[in-house]
Formats: C-alpha cells, sequence, structure tokens
C-alpha cells in the first residue's frame, strides 16, 4: 500500500474543474461527495458553525477526504445569502436533509435553480421526496426491507440477515446519487438545463434487486430465503468453514468451475448427485462442510490455486487481512494516509486518473482558500466573520 504524506493533496481526475456544494449531513450523500472529491471535483461542504474550532482534523473521518469546509450559519440571511452565491458558482449541489428542509431554509431547488439555471440539485433521502413515508424517519434496514431485498437475504429457516449498511445507504443510496448527478451533469455540458435528481435509498434498493425479479419471472426464484441458486442454497455457491475457524467462499456456478471445486476438495464429480439437482442440494452441502472442515483457510486457498483460479474459492478475509492480500495490494486497492488504511479511489481511468485524496479536513478547514478561488471577495467575508455567521478554521 501506498503511504500518502499529510497534506498531500493531487486533484486531478476526469472531474477536475467541477465544483460541488455539499449541505453536511450523514451517510450516503457525504459518500457520494467523497467520491465526487476522489475522482477530482473541487468539493466544499457546507457545515454548522459550531462544529468549526471543536477539534483538529480527524484522520478517520474518511468521507472528508479531499473536501474542504466552511462553517455557515443557514438560519441567517447573510448565510444564506452567501450560500447563494456559492450555488451560483457551483456544478453540483448535494443534500440528504429530510423532504422541505432545504425549501424553509431559503436553500430549496427553486431558489437554487434561480440562482444557477445550470445547477445539478441531487437530493438524498430513505424515503424519496413524495410518498406516504416521504417525512418519515428511517435508517438502511428499514429501506431495504420495504424495498424487498431484506426478506431474501439470510439463510434456510432463519430471520433476514442484514448486510450491513451496504445495500440501502452506499449501494441503492450514494451510489444512486452518483449516477444521478453525473448524469444530470452531462445532460448541461451538453447544452441541457440544470435540474433536481430524487435519489431515494428505497428506490436504489430496489433497482439493485433487478435480477430477483428477473428470476422471479422466470420461475427460478423460490420464495424461501436461503434455497436458491445465490442465496446459500446451492452447496456450490456458499461460505465454509475450516479447520482454523476461518472460512472460505465458493461461487463455482459454471459445470467446468464446479468441476475445479470437486477436484480440489478431492472429489469425483460422479460421485455428487448432478450440480443442478436441488433436492440433493442440502446433502451435498452437508458433505462439502464435512470436507472444508479437514483443512486449515489458507490450505484450501493454496489448494484452490493449482486450478488456476477455476475452482472460484476466495479465502474470507478481515478487513486487515484484505488491505494486505497480494492482489490488492498489487492493484492499490487500498492507501494509507496519516497512519489510517482505506480504500483509495475507484474507478480506474486511462486518460484523467484520479489523483491522491488529500487527508479529511476538519470543519472549517481549507475554507479560506475555496472562497477565494470559487470567486468570493474577502471583503464580503467580514461581516459574516464578526457576527458567527460564517466561521473558518
Amino acid at each position: 500500500m501506498e503511504e500518502i504524506e499529510e497534506g498531500r493533496d493531487v486533484r486531478s481526475g476526469p472531474l477536475a474543474g467541477t465544483r460541488v456544494l455539499e449541505l453536511a449531513g450523514l451517510g450516503p450523500a457525504p459518500f457520494a461527495a467523497m467520491v465526487l472529491a476522489d475522482l477530482g471535483a473541487d468539493v466544499l461542504r457546507v457545515e454548522r458553525p459550531a462544529t468549526v474550532g471543536t477539534g483538529g482534523t480527524d484522520p478517520t473521518d474518511l468521507f472528508q477526504r479531499g473536501k474542504r469546509s466552511i462553517g455557515l450559519e443557514l438560519k441567517d440571511p447573510g448565510g444564506v445569502a452567501l450560500a447563494l452565491e456559492l450555488v451560483s458558482r457551483a456544478d453540483i449541489l448535494l443534500e440528504g436533509f429530510r423532504p422541505g428542509v432545504t425549501e424553509r431554509l431559503g436553500l430549496g431547488p427553486d431558489a437554487c435553480l434561480e440562482a444557477n439555471g445550470r445547477l445539478v440539485y441531487g437530493r438524498m433521502t430513505g424515503w424519496g421526496q413524495e410518498g406516504p413515508l416521504a417525512r418519515a424517519a428511517g435508517h438502511d434496514i428499514d429501506y431495504i426491507a420495504l424495498a424487498g431485498v431484506l426478506d431474501g437475504i439470510g439463510r434456510a429457516g432463519e430471520r433476514p440477515v442484514p448486510p450491513s449498511n451496504l445495500v440501502g445507504d452506499f449501494g441503492g443510496g450514494g451510489m444512486l446519487l452518483l449516477v444521478g448527478v453525473l448524469a444530470a451533469l452531462l445532460v448541461v455540458k451538453s447544452g441541457g438545463s440544470g435540474q433536481v435528481v430524487d435519489a431515494a435509498m428505497v428506490d436504489g434498493a430496489a433497482l439493485l434487486s433487478t435480477m430477483l425479479w428477473s428470476f422471479k419471472a422466470s420461475g427460478l426464484l423460490r420464495p424461501e430465503r436461503g434455497t436458491n441458486l445465490l442465496d446459500t442454497g446451492a452447496p456450490f455457491y456458499e461460505v465454509y468453514e475450516c479447520a482454523d475457524g476461518r472460512h472460505v467462499a465458493v461461487g463455482a456456478l459454471e459445470p467446468q468451475f464446479h468441476a475445479a471445486l470437486c477436484r480440489v476438495m478431492g472429489l469425483a464429480e460422479d460421485e455428487l448427485p448432478p450440480q443442478m439437482d436441488r433436492a440433493s442440494w442440502p446433502e451435498t452441502k452437508r458433505r462439502f462442510a464435512e470436507i472444508f472442515a479437514t483443512r486449515k483457510r489458507d490450505e484450501w486457498v493454496a489448494r484452490a490455486a493449482a486450478e488456476h483460479g477455476d475452482a472460484c474459492l476466495a479465502p474470507v478475509l478481515s478487513l486487515d487481512e484484505a488491505a494486505l492480500h497480494p492482489h490488492n495490494r498489487a492493484r492499490g486497492t487500498f492507501l494509507v494516509s496519516n497512519g489510517v488504511t482505506q480504500p483509495a479511489p475507484a474507478p480506474r481511468f486511462s486518460g484523467t486518473p484520479a489523483g491522491v485524496p488529500s487527508p479529511p479536513c476538519a470543519p472549517g478547514g481549507g475554507g479560506r482558500a475555496a472562497l477565494s478561488q470559487w470567486g468570493i471577495g474577502q471583503e464580503e467575508l467580514g461581516p459574516l466573520l464578526d457576527r458567527g455567521t460564517l466561521r473558518l478554521a
């Protein structure tokens, strides 16, 4: 892993020159802003003034990497006026409040698009901007439950298992928001007008389940969780415990890969029922489990290597192990900045590669330089600074 020097900031990538105004929030919207910064965008985060000066930079607050920040009181007309000046210079605005909050602040879509008709106004919520639940509280687990996704995650005969908060918050939330704002930005760059992007986690989680709906329509999906091809129903798409208490993941779906997996386990395929005989899956899974329990995890990995990866067997790694795995090290999948290991920017671009992200900014960090570079005259800031409407680290 590359060790990044403190304070180093190489702002390059496909979004270099793009300005993003982020209204500070939690979870998927800050994540989306981080990815935009990773890809070269100039992201200015608007915080509550009370957060500025309360502590130094937190190198573990990874969503703030590559950004700069100001503290701005949006309940003060002067703060709203400055925010609208920044809006007039921005390409993208991201906010993750409940519906109606930015409208009450005077920074809703109507006000912002009046200030800048080419603005892409990205909104991130759990339930969306309208509908019976639009103003209800919720979290990832609630959104994926209502989208029909959670019901299918888990083992047969057991309760559904929340997959951390990756499906709703970040897959169906932050990633959907990113796709939306970048698509809308493409419209603007092609001569079109700015617009509002309504990204809802319930919508995104549902979209991620498209393949399941396809399977359902074709009769390939059983309603009982843990009995299907990709939900641990099949013995050849499962996680197994090894002799040392660690685990391997196998995903040998295609016949040739299934044959390679059998060779790794020391089985002849004719010793087993046909691969797609669902009735035999529970017994075959029991047999696989007994075999995998006879060797340590890394022994199985070494045996699978002899099949040149065709067994579709991988070690189940901890975060620390993942950062040190030879493949991830070779690709630079992780980096270390200020002593904190973290995922590197992705994806990769051949012509406009992303630079190295600067460490997370403290509230108010880099704000003075950012305001100057965004074209805000220093003489405008004095009265706001004097009365505490604007705070800079």
